[in-house]
């Protein structure tokens, strides 16, 4: 027979599925819908507690094992079928309510955040709310004192719960409020953390340690970067991608060249300033989808960032203060067989994305670079060419005073941040 705790907890599933019945949410009006919403975040936080309370009141190393788990990560995995972060923050709430048995007495230790604790139990404060507020403070923690610790559980624990100073009272005077969101929540533990711990981190104990960036593999064609930045260089990078996106300019250059023919211009073969949002077909300006003030984007801000980014490292990459990498400057190197270039099928590869990338790639790097023939012979090197067709510095200075912008209809892009192209491409006949 179930235990009484069981069967409570069996009868809340119970109303949640009659609840979920017979598409009963499906008729609620908006009101009705935010009372419903309220509601479930009230029982969400209470289950999230009951789940909480069950693994902190249990044994931290027998009671994983006698289930037949090897830890509490796994044994929190299968019960609520989780994925190992939703586990792990699982864990680390239980870590900061757990209470300790006095091998003496036999009596239950306070938490290490009794406060919060009741206020988890409770309902005012989800695991993701007990975390914000606790890691700013579990930081310092061993700077502060015991009871500046417990002072500001008790202060974030009123807090959570929609207690705060009434600002037309007295000091001492307070009123019930609405509860704040974690991120405000989070924001009053780094204000304490500040108060308590004014000096800050000793020398030798930065957080710059901590810096990082990391590539990750390609997946679907796509590389992730992730990573720590510096403040300060995170402030120049932020700089760095206002400046280009800035709405008072043309935003950074997108990805990417089309070429375009212009019958009319008697210098083919001269190359014009073309920028990377050229248009696909006939370049006549249409006066009923025309944009002269080029301020139709359709890219988010996520994809600004990105091609912000590519058009400074390619600045960063032709500055003469770039370090020399074996005795050349960094250049992309795009791998593609011939053939493949010249039908415009198969991959091509570049570090890191071996046969992973389409052969577009190679010929977008191909129209704005170098291309050098390399002859193999059964895996040996029997010819190289030195063939180079992309215009000099002194070619592009020229273009560029020549053309001031992107010569593509509706483009107003600086000719300083355009490509240098063939009005006819060289694989279609243009000049070398």
């Amino acid at each position: 027979m179930p235990s009484r705790t069981r069967s409570l907890v069996d009868q809340v599933v119970a109303d949640l599925d009659r609840v979920l019945s017979d598409d009963a949410l499906a008729g609620l009006s908006d009101a009705e819908r935010v009372e419903v919403l309220q509601a479930a975040g009230a029982a969400f936080r209470r289950v999230e507690a009951v789940v909480v309370e069950t693994i902190a009141s249990g044994d931290a190393i027998d009671f994983p094992h006698s289930t037949g788990c090897r830890t509490q990560n796994e044994l929190l995995q299968r019960t609520l079928l989780t994925d190992m972060r939703g586990a792990t923050r699982v864990g680390a709430a239980v870590d900061l309510v757990r209470r300790d048995v006095n091998l003496v007495s036999g009596d239950r230790l306070p938490a290490r955040w009794p406060a919060l604790r009741e206020a988890m139990l409770d309902g005012a404060l989800s695991i993701a709310g007990m975390l914000a507020a606790t890691e700013p403070l579990e930081k310092v923690s061993h700077r502060i004192s015991v009871d500046d610790r417990l002072d500001a559980d008790i202060c974030l624990a009123r807090a959570a719960r929609g207690i705060r100073p009434d600002p037309e009272a007295g000091p001492d005077d307070e009123v019930q409020g609405p509860a704040p969101t974690i991120d405000e929540l989070k924001l009053l533990a780094e204000t304490l953390a500040v108060l308590l711990d004014p000096d800050g981190d000793e020398p030798g104990d930065e957080p710059a340690r901590r810096r990082g960036i990391t590539l990750g593999q390609v997946r679907d064609g796509l590389r992730s970067i992730k990573g720590y930045l510096t403040p300060d260089v995170a402030a120049q990078f932020e700089l760095i991608l206002d400046a280009m996106n800035n709405p008072k300019g043309d935003g950074p250059p997108l990805p990417g060249v089309v070429f375009t023919v212009d019958s009319d211009d008697g210098d083919a073969d001269d190359g014009d300033a073309v920028d990377g949002d050229a248009e696909d077909g006939d370049a006549e300006e249409d006066p009923y989808n025309s944009d002269p003030r080029c301020v139709i984007d359709d890219r988010t801000p996520a994809q600004k960032r990105h091609d912000a980014l590519a058009a400074a490292l390619a600045i960063a990459a032709r500055h003469r203060d770039m370090p020399t990498l074996g005795g050349a400057a960094p250049v992309l190197v795009v791998t593609v067989d011939a053939n493949d270039l010249a039908e415009g099928t198969g991959r091509a590869s570049i570090g890191g994305a071996w046969g992973q990338l389409p052969v577009s790639v190679a010929a977008h790097v191909g129209c704005s670079g170098t291309i050098q023939r390399v002859m193999f012979d059964e895996g040996r090197i029997i010819a190289i060419t030195t063939t180079d067709r992309v215009f000099t510095v002194h070619q592009r200075r020229a273009i560029i005073a020549r053309d001031k912008e992107c010569l593509i209809p509706g483009g107003h892009v600086p000719a300083s941040w355009c490509e240098i192209h063939h009005v006819i491409e060289h694989a279609k006949g243009g000049a070398s």
